[in-house]
């Protein structure tokens, strides 16, 4: 299912801001993916960046929607994911928020969102960051009027190395002022063996740096979580499918105990 983008930024033929798959999924975890796709539009160009930094983690985040599609089928949970790529406008970092639309991203220039007067950056907010959002306010209101019980759960990738820095952390689960499903999902992952669950890591979550846990899931009061998960883990098809599985069976054995709560 897509939702028709209202702008003309996007030319008729191009996909919309918004994928939403299974609507009628009866499970309680909504899944959101804010930098599924890598996709620029064509007006744009390309933003004057190489087809290989279009590639890295600077344009969207390796794995993720494959992971967010795997694990949406999994619970028959409803998944929104974002399809154009973080450098044309970031969707989830706030419009005022320096980060929206970036000039430099990991030391890489990107000349086309160089000087952008005020136009062209409310072109790029109503075309995509304003029909993505949009449509998950109405997923989240629909879920509400029919008495639907939601957790968020926003699905994200991270570099095995950034900046020089080594990353060890197999996947983070970040959190603001709400821990409990964070700590619940990090309990359980901590159980099985190997792996190094990040607490806040490598990133956290403020109401200046992030968009969609501030608004979803603090705003609304629903339990949620942002999972990160590191890019080479997740990479190929297999990855994707072994994280996705492992996310389905541990996540539902928590919802009880935590709605009770």
């Amino acid at each position: 299912m897509a939702l028709t983008a209202s702008s003309t930024l996007l030319a008729e033929d191009e996909p919309p801001p918004c994928q939403i798959e299974n609507p009628a999924g009866n499970s309680p975890f909504l899944l959101i993916c804010d930098h599924a796709g890598q996709r620029i539009p064509r007006r744009l160009g390309t933003l004057g960046v190489t087809e290989a930094d279009q590639q890295r983690h600077i344009a969207w985040d390796i794995g993720a929607a494959g992971v967010t599609l795997k694990l949406a089928a999994t619970l028959n949970a409803t998944a929104l994911l974002q399809c154009y790529s973080r450098l044309v406008i970031d969707c989830n970092r706030p419009l005022h928020s320096a980060e929206s639309i970036v000039t430099t991203s990991e030391r890489t220039p990107i000349p086309g969102n160089d000087n952008l007067n005020v136009d062209e950056i409310a072109q790029r907010q109503r075309a995509i960051f304003a029909p993505y959002h949009a449509a998950i306010h109405r997923t989240l209101d629909t879920r509400r009027e029919s008495g639907q019980p939601t957790l968020l759960l926003a699905l994200h990738s991270f570099t095995p190395v950034y900046l020089g820095q080594v990353r060890p952390w197999h996947i983070g689960l970040l959190y603001n002022r709400d821990p409990r499903l964070a700590r619940a999902l990090a309990a359980a992952l901590r159980a099985e063996a190997g792996l190094i669950v990040g607490d806040n890591e490598p990133y956290t979550v403020d109401d200046n740096t992030d968009y969609s846990i501030p608004e979803y899931g603090e705003r609304r009061g629903l339990l949620h979580v942002e999972i990160e998960i590191r890019q080479d883990l997740i990479a190929d098809d297999a990855g994707q499918q072994r994280w996705a599985q492992r996310l389905a069976d541990l996540l539902p054995p928590l919802v009880e105990p935590l709605m009770r709560n």
